[in-house]
């Protein structure tokens, strides 16, 4: 039944994968040719007369291989670093949160149903942090190996070509079991990836680990023009269950009295990742790190906080940083510190301890991309069709499938709207969420509604006219309470399958249901 379960889990997760990437493919070829990398490109869009400036953003990654355990009766406040903040408008908050986990539990049943939403850790952590103002920008899994970004809401409408990639290492590349997960994103002119990555295990795989590597940067490409490698953006995280080992022959034993006796510092020194990065090049030896200070993370009995000696301790959990990678002069106004960098002993669900990075990074607050101006919506009629009105500047290109959402306003996750209307199609999709359309995905189907057609030709018209001002109706069926609030997002098409850009939020208005349809 295991190797059934098993193998259900495998053809769900190798199809789902490969539909995926012949997508990618498909949209990538003409966008490949004739494009080169180069970091930074962001802001040779920008006009001459907009001076930039710096400000500091905060990061916050964690890294856990969580041993298909679920996060249940366990607090995971202290590995936020939200230990004793109990104000949402502190300003010392992290803007974006980078959770990457490794050996989540998949359950092959609920996969084949189709049922599986929303992991239990991606949930769970979303609960925690929507009470700070935090929102799911994307949440990306490969099997067991599950990435997922919570930005602080002030930056959403801010957040420029979000691409998720993945790549399998595990039995020659068939199986996800070992490989890399990212997520790439533009923010205030700058690009930045995190990628999430489980490598070979095992203390004499060297090699397999080395050899994972090179299979993720060779496979692992994205569709955005100017940033289609990792090492092309401008800020790249590399973290995850590396599974680098100690280098010599050290016995289990020998390996616990050393940290027993604080010799962490000789330890480090036998480190096969920080040989591999540094002496031999051979890995990682574009990216940095500040050496660990804290015991290391594997191999432990599960629920509890003591090594266990079938394996030699080591730090296979690491999280590693780069600025602008390729460019042998990075831009002299950005720049990364790694503030902080520990593990936590106390949790002890499986048989690695999580550890967390703080970094501090500059970003340009005044960049501005091109994106729609809604125009004030002062309250919205429930059960009425309803018009939104908005100013495109002439140097925002309005696509197919262009979309805007409809979104309650404490919404924690792009992917909770409630509603949506595409821009400038004649038939339009059902706007319910319950619909198997997708618009983050998907291309809508046909169906036939008045202010659809209406919608067409109004848009129509006003291209003719080369109008700024655009007028969209919203069909009366969205599902909205009487009295809560509401705010709308336009989603704007790249022209690349399974990437997203957010060009524009509206202000929070008052949906209620007009007196003469009141019961």
């Amino acid at each position: 039944m295991e190797i059934i379960i098993c193998l259900c889990s495998f053809i769900h997760s190798h199809f789902k994968q490969k539909q995926l990437y012949l997508l990618r493919k498909m949209n990538s070829s003409s966008v490949m040719a004739g494009n080169t990398s180069k970091a930074g490109s962001d802001l040779q869009q920008l006009p001459q007369q907009q001076q930039l400036y710096v400000e500091t953003y905060s990061v916050y990654v964690v890294t856990w291989n969580v041993g298909t355990r679920f996060p249940d009766n366990i607090s995971l406040r202290s590995l936020l670093g939200l230990q004793g903040v109990d104000d949402p408008n502190t300003q010392d908050l992290p803007d974006i949160y980078a959770i990457g986990l490794q050996e989540v539990n998949v359950q092959p049943q609920q996969q084949m149903l189709g049922l599986f939403k929303e992991d239990p850790w991606t949930h769970k952590i979303k609960k925690i942090l929507r009470d700070y103002d935090y929102v799911v920008i994307k949440s990306e899994q490969m099997q067991g190996l599950l990435l997922s970004l919570f930005v602080r809401r002030v930056h959403v409408k801010h957040m420029r070509d979000i691409e998720p990639e993945f790549t399998r290492t595990g039995f020659g590349g068939m199986w996800g079991n070992k490989g890399a997960v990212s997520i790439r994103f533009s923010l205030y002119g700058c690009a930045i990836t995190f990628v999430v990555a489980h490598l070979a295990a095992h203390d004499k795989h060297l090699d397999e680990r080395i050899e994972d590597y090179e299979q993720i940067m060779e496979n692992h490409h994205y569709h955005v023009p100017h940033y289609r490698e990792i090492y092309d953006h401008d800020y790249v995280f590399w973290f995850g269950d590396l599974n680098f080992r100690l280098m010599g022959d050290d016995s289990p034993a020998d390996v616990l009295a050393a940290i027993k006796n604080e010799k962490l510092s000789e330890l480090i020194e036998r480190d096969q990742l920080l040989h591999v990065r540094t002496k031999l090049q051979k890995a990682f030896h574009l990216m940095h790190e500040r050496l660990p200070a804290f015991p290391p993370t594997f191999k432990f009995h599960e629920g509890t906080s003591n090594y266990d000696l079938k394996r030699r301790p080591a730090w296979t959990d690491r999280i590693l940083y780069a600025l602008q990678p390729l460019n042998k002069r990075p831009d002299e106004r950005l720049a990364i510190e790694q503030r902080s960098y520990k593990s936590f002993p106390a949790y002890n669900i499986s048989d690695h301890k999580p550890v967390s990075s703080e970094f501090s990074v500059k970003l340009y607050p005044n960049y501005r991309a091109p994106c729609v101006n809604f125009k004030e919506i002062a309250e919205w009629q429930i059960g009425e069709e309803n018009t939104v009105e908005y100013v495109k500047p002439n140097d925002f290109e309005e696509r197919n499938h262009d979309w805007i959402g409809v979104y309650r306003e404490d919404f924690a996750s792009l992917n909770e709207y409630i509603g949506y209307e595409y821009v400038n199609q004649a038939e339009s999709p059902p706007s319910s969420p319950d619909s198997p359309v997708d618009p983050f995905f998907e291309s809508p189907p046909q169906r036939s509604r008045r202010h659809h057609h209406r919608n067409h030709e109004r848009l129509r018209r006003q291209q003719l006219q080369d109008e700024e001002d655009i007028r969209l109706d919203f069909s009366d069926d969205i599902n909205m309470r009487d009295g809560e609030r509401y705010l709308l997002i336009y989603f704007q098409n790249t022209g690349m399958r399974g990437v997203t850009s957010i060009a524009g939020m509206s202000n929070i208005f008052r949906a209620i249901v007009p007196r003469g349809n009141a019961n």
